[in-house]
């Protein structure tokens, strides 16, 4: 079968369009674009583009603009979204074994935290996701969280008791924050602004990088740098989307997350780094000489009861991990 001139023109354009046709996928964050979470989502979309040639092309929404993170994560184990970018807190509502990471002051510092993450620990939890339909690619981060809110100063775990604050919706944060007499108030991420501007709760908790970024600071007077609870963050996408990648293409996607973790990670270095003298600049009381072993002790009962929950093995094998 002969084909004229104007015909193979033809068929040889559309042969090239398919050669070269481009996949659009969305990820999500729930915080602004110029923050630690951006960051990542920014250079993981950059990566998968260069990676395959331009074949997969990544559209990245800020601000929880497609949800909250707990409606991202869903839309992505629904396959209405292809991946989100999230902190950990809504995560074991739907992989129950990373509710573990949760604890409070189980890590050191980030450095623990990390290597917890990227050693074999991190690495067999990231497996976890495959049965509830999520390919996880990679650990990343949120940071240490810390305490604000518009009442007063906490110095100690009792400066806590009768504050009502925003907590994620993260059934281990709720049981410690409970004991430590917080009235706690669960709520997506997009709402806490003006649930603080409106003196809905009196305060809330989260890294430097998401205070600053978020401009709590508008809202919030008081400052505690309490680091009680290590947040990861994490790389999700939808199973049957990974599973349809070839080979090569698995591996850009695994190594996209690895660059934008990477990214991250740095952001929020920065952000520590920087963040207490910038949101002192900006008016807010900062107490960073807290006694974080009186917190801890205020947290003993609750921590009893983690033990049974997780194994004391378990938490100990993350709290002593070299």
């Amino acid at each position: 079968m002969k084909f004229g001139p104007i015909a193979a023109a033809c068929l040889s354009l559309a042969l090239s369009s398919v050669a070269f046709a481009q996949t659009t996928m969305k990820i999500s964050i729930s915080t602004a674009q110029n923050s630690h979470q951006g960051v990542a989502i920014d250079t993981f979309a950059k990566e998968v583009e260069k990676r395959t040639g331009g074949r997969y092309k990544i559209q990245t929404f800020y601000n929880g603009s497609l949800g909250g993170e707990r409606e991202s994560i869903e839309a992505v184990q629904l396959g209405t979204q292809e991946l989100a970018f999230s902190s950990t807190g809504p995560v074991p509502n739907f992989v129950p074994e990373t509710k573990i990471l949760d604890v409070p002051f189980l890590f050191r510092d980030k450095a623990h935290a990390r290597a917890v993450l990227d050693g074999p620990i991190g690495q067999d939890l990231l497996t976890k996701f495959d049965a509830k339909g999520f390919k996880a690619l990679a650990w990343a981060e949120n940071g240490f969280r810390h305490m604000t809110n518009s009442k007063r100063d906490v110095k100690g775990p009792e400066d806590l008791k009768g504050l009502k604050m925003r907590t994620m919706e993260n059934p281990v944060h709720i049981a410690a924050y409970k004991g430590f007499g917080i009235i706690t108030t669960p709520m997506a991420f997009p709402e806490v602004f003006t649930a603080l501007q409106q003196g809905t709760v009196d305060g809330q908790e989260n890294p430097l990088p998401v205070i600053i970024s978020a401009k709590f600071d508008q809202v919030q007077k008081h400052l505690s740098l309490t680091g009680h609870v290590y947040s990861p963050c994490i790389f999700l996408m939808n199973k049957a989307s990974f599973d349809k990648l070839s080979a090569a293409d698995k591996q850009a996607f695994l190594d996209a997350a690895k660059e934008g973790t990477k990214a991250n990670r740095a952001r929020v270095d920065e952000d520590d780094a920087k963040g207490v003298a910038d949101l002192r600049a900006k008016g807010m009381t900062v107490i960073d000489n807290v006694d974080k072993a009186r917190f801890v002790a205020a947290l003993a009962p609750v921590n009893a009861q983690f033990e049974k929950e997780f194994g004391k093995a378990n938490l100990d094998k993350i709290r002593d991990y070299k």
